[in-house]
């Protein structure tokens, strides 16, 4: 692979309340995947950090996720799918007007937290939200978890979409993420984060913690805004990809 794109989720910061460091992960990355005030986020906070995004040329997308400012969208919750379509096109329809007036456009979408773990092992939950997204804006580019059921019922819609595998959490060997209350589950180490997804992108692979590699396509690198060294790691991995000979560019 000659290029891939680097992702970070940002505009998690809520009023007075701030998380990550968003300023400095934009000179980094090439594309955000920016809190749409479910999970995380609120209008002004959407706004600038857009903006930012915008005057960096960083591709904008839009991070829904549960309803959950407390538990950070990382509680599951089972809702009808009526509902959970709704909260999806209601998400993408804040995003899509704020990036609108900032001069730039919603380019694509990723789902999170809990909702995001959700959908990796459930197709026809994953099914319902890439239909909500899709029935917004049939062009977005879709991000889902590399080499699970997303990827299929992305396929199978027809939809564009890019594969994703994560530079700060540990897989299990079915391609899903190990659960944050295991340890080790995220990663901070930026050396070790850097060596894995250069070994990933040059395999074509995901790596799991047992050594297993489950050949996928690999689109984007995601780098969570909330973990402390975020841009640490951002940093390290764009400069380790690009040391290898990998391009780091946003997503088409």
């Amino acid at each position: 692979m000659d290029s891939v794109d680097l992702n970070a989720d940002m505009g998690e910061s809520f009023g007075a309340w701030r998380m990550g460091s968003d300023e400095s992960l934009l000179d980094i990355v090439t594309s955000a995947n920016i809190a749409c005030g479910f999970h995380a986020g609120d209008a002004d906070v959407m706004s600038r950090t857009m903006a930012a995004a915008i005057e960096r040329g960083v591709g904008i997308g839009a991070h829904p996720g549960f309803p959950d400012l407390q538990g950070f969208g990382r509680r599951r919750m089972n809702v009808p799918n009526g509902t959970l379509a709704n909260w999806i096109r209601y998400q993408m329809g804040a995003a899509q007007a704020l990036a609108r007036v900032a001069g730039g456009r919603v380019g694509h979408l990723k789902l999170h937290g809990a909702l995001s773990n959700m959908c990796s092992e459930n197709a026809d939950l994953a099914r319902v939200c890439y239909e909500a997204a899709l029935s917004v804006d049939p062009d977005i580019i879709i991000m889902v978890l590399a080499a699970t059921v997303m990827e299929e019922v992305a396929r199978d819609l027809g939809c564009r979409y890019a594969a994703e595998i994560f530079a700060d959490r540990a897989y299990s060997d079915d391609a899903t993420l190990i659960d944050r209350s295991v340890p080790g589950s995220v990663i901070h180490d930026v050396e070790y984060a850097t060596d894995r997804m250069v070994r990933m992108v040059n395999a074509g692979a995901i790596i799991t913690e047992t050594g297993k590699r489950i050949p996928s396509r690999i689109d984007t690198i995601c780098v969570h805004g909330d973990n402390a060294e975020a841009v640490a790691l951002a940093g390290g991995v764009r400069q380790g990809l690009e040391s290898a000979g990998i391009s780091v560019r946003a997503l088409a």
